[in-house]
């Protein structure tokens, strides 16, 4: 797909210098920019570049002034970088701007789908589903019975969204998602073997919630497992049945969360770290990364360490971790010039 500097200069409301039919259609970094390519000058110890740089042309802030001649084509702004975001974003929504429905794909007679979908080949969408609005699934997406889907929903290649899952409006699922398996639920006997435990509940997620690539939320025992609004999941992440993410918090990469966990509102939590199950983690806690957290966190605390202890203790306590072999030189050296005499 092509634009011409004219077309970006009027999605940006920018000012063109050089040739405003000059045509892109593809994207650089301005060190690396090649002919046909688009790129943007937002960091000033990156201006050499924009003397050297092949692109075609190139974002800059109104204030930029040249100082030597150029081949790129500008596009001045009142903000480069804002601009560039701006850009990127109108250019996805193009580029995922599919609909009507590929075959093969299998849907059911009793599913009901909204205005302009898309469904992607093999695609598959069980009994008495309703998808809203604009929902895009691309292909070897697995849909189960009675899952419900609001308005404006992404649900990207291969993910598996399993029955009685409820999403809300402007969610994304990126690839390899897993919404509804079951929990981790078996009972021990006394003879060393497990039996399962039904897992008959469902997982209910809320607007605005983004889910990373190959993450997986389990459904719940009996009640739901519930992902409130404005969520956003990293890659690779595991939510335990029962659990309770609130509004607004951001988990990192390779988090796991165990059952029945209550975990609060704006929480920022870091990769690979560890939760345990039945506890529960007040509002704006800050988890640092690889923390194993055991305990119930109050609002505000921010945490490090396994297990995990406030994190200004545990920097201090860090500190005199590293000088440990310092410091056992010292005692040892202190005992060696001690009396030899106990009662002394």
């Amino acid at each position: 797909m092509k634009f011409t500097a004219q077309q970006i200069a009027d999605i940006l409301d920018g000012d063109i210098v050089g040739n405003p039919d000059a045509e892109v259609d593809k994207l650089s970094k301005i060190e690396e920019g090649k002919a046909g390519s688009l790129t943007f000058l937002s960091n000033p110890k990156y201006t050499s570049y924009i003397y050297e740089t092949e692109a075609s042309i190139c974002i800059v802030n109104k204030s930029f002034e040249k100082n030597q001649n150029l081949s790129t084509t500008l596009i001045k702004v009142e903000d480069s970088y804002e601009a560039f975001s701006k850009l990127l974003e109108v250019y996805n929504q193009i580029k995922l701007d599919k609909k009507g429905i590929e075959t093969p794909s299998s849907i059911s007679d009793s599913a009901k789908l909204g205005k302009e979908p898309y469904v992607g080949a093999f695609a598959y969408i069980g009994e008495n589903v309703i998808i809203g609005d604009h929902v895009k699934i691309y292909p070897n997406v697995y849909i189960g019975d009675n899952v419900i889907i609001g308005d404006h929903v992404t649900i990207f290649a291969g993910s598996k969204i399993y029955s009685e899952t409820q999403i809300g409006n402007h969610c994304t699922f990126h690839s390899g998602v897993i919404i509804g398996a079951d929990g981790f639920g078996f009972s021990p006997s006394d003879k060393g073997e497990y039996s399962k435990i039904p897992q008959i509940g469902n997982v209910i997620i809320e607007d605005n919630v983004d889910i990373g690539a190959a993450t997986t939320i389990d459904r719940a025992t009996l009640g739901s497992t519930i992902i409130r609004k404005g969520v956003k999941l990293d890659n690779q992440i595991q939510i335990a049945h029962n659990v309770e993410i609130g509004e607004h918090t951001a988990i990192a990469a390779q988090t796991g969360v165990a059952g029945s966990t209550k975990i609060g509102k704006n929480c920022l939590i870091g990769g690979q770290v560890g939760i345990a199950g039945h506890i529960k983690i007040g509002d704006r806690v800050k988890i640092q990364a690889q923390t194993g957290v055991g305990r119930n966190i109050k609002d505000g605390e921010a945490i490090q360490g396994s297990p995990a202890f406030g994190y200004s203790d545990f920097n201090k306590s860090y500190v005199h971790f590293r000088n440990f072999p310092k410091i056992i030189s010292r005692i040892d050296n202190i005992e060696k010039q001690l009396p030899k005499n106990e009662n002394k």
